[in-house]
């Protein structure tokens, strides 16, 4: 096996705070370890910039976007610049791709890319004899959908920024030489929505870092369970996609038959503030607690009975892989990859989403049967410790680093 240059490259802000930064910092580690040499390049977190993250470079976005500006101007652009979605993300777009042209990209053998956008900037400034693996962890267009709806957009707008996200979510899977998912749901999605060729997208499942996880599990946490009452847990973002506004009103239902349950909310995100405000109009000010973003999450899972993901749309949670690696029933919807990892009745209890009254009865009936609960758990863990192996995730994607880097350089010698 060769060794590699692996250069990660994601559109997100890195840290980020979703499972993408885990991902990424987790298989830089598998890959090092193995011999090959990791970069990772993404977008500032908190200064407008791009930056290499593990060697503290980084380029202001002001320094470029002047230049931009000029070049992408109203009278040669007139579609991305008719609304204010298209044109910063096709600015940023195009930051990216000369900030990574400015870095330096000729001395790496694969770009691997976390994302369309990413992906789609790779390919147009990478050098010819680098490989370019993309995993698409999501549909970013459907996730833009979902939220151009709750925006209350004329018509004709949502229509536009829809034509646009799945434009570019079809010509950033198609740019690369492989495309991964982790599950069989986000790989016919790209083949059957998005006409990405199914000869081009592989699907194999995330691992997970479990020497870590047993550690921050063995520290501990100073947040115990409340005395005579059972721990729902639900770790996630606090944004519209994860559907915690389903999971508070699910509550409120249960709250009604029994009262011998508390639910920590662990994470943060834009919705904080007006889910606190529902709990609060529901009456669950002193039964739904808001933890904020916590490191001890392992630690956090080891207190709790019962883990819950209402989610509109997901593909592989790492939050649903740490929770079954716990040993916790997970209580779930069936968006998207989430029915490939928790099976009904199996290993966990599967809801249609925004189901509100089913999602109740699943978190009534698990309080109420401690065998059941017990029993899921217990399938949980094993299903974990079976499906969800770090090391054999990077041996395949080692396979895949390769399979793409001998493609370009195939291509050089057919050229």
């Amino acid at each position: 096996m060769a060794t590699l240059k692996v250069l990660l490259a994601c559109y997100w802000p890195l840290p980020h705070l979703g499972g993408v930064w885990p991902y990424m910092l987790q298989l830089k580690q598998q890959l090092e370890y193995r011999g090959h040499t990791v970069d990772i390049f993404g977008n500032g977190p908190d200064i407008p910039k791009y930056h290499m993250v593990n060697q503290n470079r980084g380029l202001l976005k002001d320094h470029i976007l002047p230049f931009l500006k000029v070049k992408l101007n109203n009278r040669s652009y007139p579609g991305i610049n008719s609304n204010s979605w298209l044109h910063t993300v096709e600015l940023d777009r195009y930051c990216m791709e000369l900030s990574a042209a400015y870095f330096g990209l000729d001395s790496y053998d694969v770009i691997h890319s976390q994302d369309v956008i990413s992906t789609l900037a790779m390919s147009r400034v990478k050098g010819k004899h680098t490989g370019l693996v993309a995993s698409i962890h999501g549909s970013l267009a459907r996730e833009v959908l979902y939220a151009v709806e709750k925006d209350n957009l004329e018509g004709s707008v949502r229509a536009k920024i829809s034509r646009y996200y799945r434009t570019l979510e079809h010509y950033g899977a198609v740019s690369s030489d492989i495309t991964i998912t982790s599950t069989e749901w986000m790989r016919n999605l790209l083949i059957q929505d998005f006409q990405v060729p199914a000869e081009q997208v592989v699907s194999f499942p995330y691992g997970l870092d479990t020497d870590t996880f047993y550690q921050i599990q063995a520290l501990g946490t100073e947040r115990t369970r409340p005395p005579g009452k059972k721990v729902i847990i639900c770790p996630a973002r606090l944004v519209s996609i994860k559907g915690i506004n389903f999971l508070i009103d699910a509550l409120a239902r249960l709250k009604r038959v029994r009262s011998d349950w508390v639910c920590w909310i662990v994470g943060d995100g834009d919705l904080r503030k007006p889910l606190q405000e529902q709990a609060k109009a529901l009456g669950l000010t002193q039964d739904v607690l808001f933890l904020g973003q916590r490191k001890d999450v392992p630690a956090l899972l080891t207190q709790a009975d019962i883990f819950a993901h209402p989610s509109l749309q997901d593909n592989q949670p790492f939050s649903v892989m740490e929770a079954q690696l716990a040993g916790l029933p997970c209580v779930v919807s069936n968006a998207g990859g989430l029915p490939e990892a928790v099976l009904h009745n199996v290993n966990g209890l599967v809801s249609p989403v925004g189901d509100v009254a089913t999602l109740s009865d699943h978190l009534h009936f698990l309080l109420a049967n401690d065998e059941s609960r017990q029993r899921l758990g217990q399938h949980a863990a094993e299903w974990a410790k079976e499906h969800w192996s770090l090391a054999t995730m990077t041996d395949r994607m080692v396979q895949q680093y390769e399979a793409a880097w001998n493609k370009a350089v195939w291509r050089m010698s057919h050229a």
